[in-house]
């Protein structure tokens, strides 16, 4: 690497990487911190909590008065760094991840505060040309992200069968807050003369998220009304519905197209299909298909090729193992011999955000950093340490562990068991209580 980056910027990633998502050293990303971050402001991020926290514990770690941490919490709300909520009368702050996260607003925001022009070449860099940081995301499991299937493109039989989480529609419809964005992937492009002419002015946030971006200037509050609205254009035009992979809560929907959208590109590149799916799958009626080929130009994934059969009809064929079940084939068959099946066995979703992010870092080796976050203790490093060491281990000798401690807590990990206990440590942004023997460990 030949950038040089000064000790706060080497800090704030190593910081970031101990995250569920990562952020991998490179050249690329610490020219993207330098952009986003101060120094000062890099040399304090880089000890805030990974999980919720309020401006008195930063003022702990910082060793500063509460109001002047509270302030400088606020400046980096403003550049959406940081998403803010309110909870039980007090601000709560909390860190935003990289990807579906501070990287996209830096973007996404309209004001001038960053030159989108540098950011744009920067973000191609790291997520486009380079692999680590693309790898070390679509491997996160449970993922970050889930395809929705397009409602339009459902049987009536189905339409009985889907539940609301996997409705776009029931989302917009249940929310909070509502804005809307540019769309961060094709903005990006545009920068990078790789832009489609699909709109950009369709990317949506949804509830504490959308409040905190709509109050910084980063998205525009709108209706339910106009939500939907949006959804029907986006959906006539053939793009796919990605949103936050859980079932309340949910942040964000993007509307996605198969050139510029990451998420896509990634996928196709690596083959991480599964990681996308919603809980449906496109299947042919071949005597009643023309052999026309829309479906396989509409389809974003590349699951859709048209072979000729053995009687010399040409026919769609759809690649099963590419398929993510979001309907857009379905949607714009002329034959309409496309339709859609849902799977036998459902894909797993985290019921909310803090128990996607809980198993992430379970199924990461990476707990131990949300546990014991407080950089600033030399307690917290060794435990850490400790901590990583046992989550590293099979199973077996993880149960035994458990046994010889006899830990409540590591016996809700070995088992992927989150209580309401550990969420709501996360969300309140206090600190946990690791009892070990009758010992509780902060």
């Amino acid at each position: 690497m030949g950038h040089l980056a000064a000790k706060s910027y080497l800090d704030l990633q190593k910081r970031l990487e101990d995250a569920a998502q990562g952020a991998p050293a490179s050249e690329a990303i610490f020219k993207i911190l330098e952009i986003l971050f101060t120094e000062e402001e890099a040399k304090l991020a880089s000890v805030l909590p990974l999980k919720m926290f309020t401006a008195r514990e930063a003022a702990k770690r910082w060793n500063k008065e509460e109001a002047e941490a509270e302030s400088i919490l606020d400046g980096l709300a403003d550049k959406a760094i940081l998403i803010d909520s309110e909870k039980d009368g007090r601000k709560i702050y909390c860190l935003a991840p990289t990807m579906a996260g501070f990287f996209e607003f830096s973007i996404m925001r309209m004001d001038g505060k960053f030159d989108r022009k540098i950011l744009s070449e920067l973000f191609y860099q790291y997520i486009n040309v380079e692999e680590d940081f693309v790898r070390e995301v679509l491997g996160i499991k449970p993922a970050i992200a889930r395809v929705f299937v397009q409602e339009p493109a459902l049987s009536d039989e189905n339409q009985k069968l889907i539940l609301d989480y996997e409705r776009a529609s029931a989302v917009i419809k249940s929310a909070a807050t509502i804005g809307v964005g540019t769309c961060y992937c094709r903005h990006k492009m545009e920068h990078a003369r790789h832009a489609c002419d699909m709109p950009q002015d369709v990317c949506l946030t949804f509830n504490s998220c959308a409040d905190s971006l709509v109050r910084h200037g980063v998205a525009k509050k709108i209706s339910v009304e106009e939500a939907l609205a949006i959804l029907d254009r986006v959906i006539n035009l053939g793009l796919v519905q990605i949103g936050d992979n859980t079932r309340e809560g949910v942040s964000f929907i993007c509307n996605c197209c198969g050139c510029c959208c990451e998420a896509i590109i990634a996928c196709k590149r690596l083959g991480c299909y599964d990681d996308f799916r919603s809980n449906y799958y496109a299947v042919n009626n071949q005597d009643a298909c023309s052999g026309c080929g829309v479906c396989a130009k509409r389809c974003p994934f590349e699951a859709i090729e048209i072979i000729v059969g053995d009687n010399g009809k040409r026919v769609a064929c759809i690649d099963s193992g590419k398929c993510v079940g979001c309907g857009v084939c379905a949607r714009f068959c002329p034959a309409k011999s496309l339709g859609l099946k849902r799977h036998d066995k459902l894909a797993d979703t985290p019921l909310n955000t803090i128990e996607r992010v809980v198993l992430e870092a379970i199924n990461n080796n990476k707990l131990q950093n949300y546990i014991f976050d407080n950089y600033t203790l030399w307690t917290n490093r060794y435990l850490r340490q400790v901590l990583g060491v046992i989550l590293a281990q099979p199973l077996a000798k993880r149960i035994l562990v458990s046994k010889q401690l006899r830990s409540r807590f590591f016996r809700a990990v070995n088992e992927k068991k989150i209580s309401n206990k550990y969420n709501e440590f996360y969300e309140a942004g206090e600190s946990i209580d690791l009892e070990i023997n009758n010992k509780k460990y902060d």
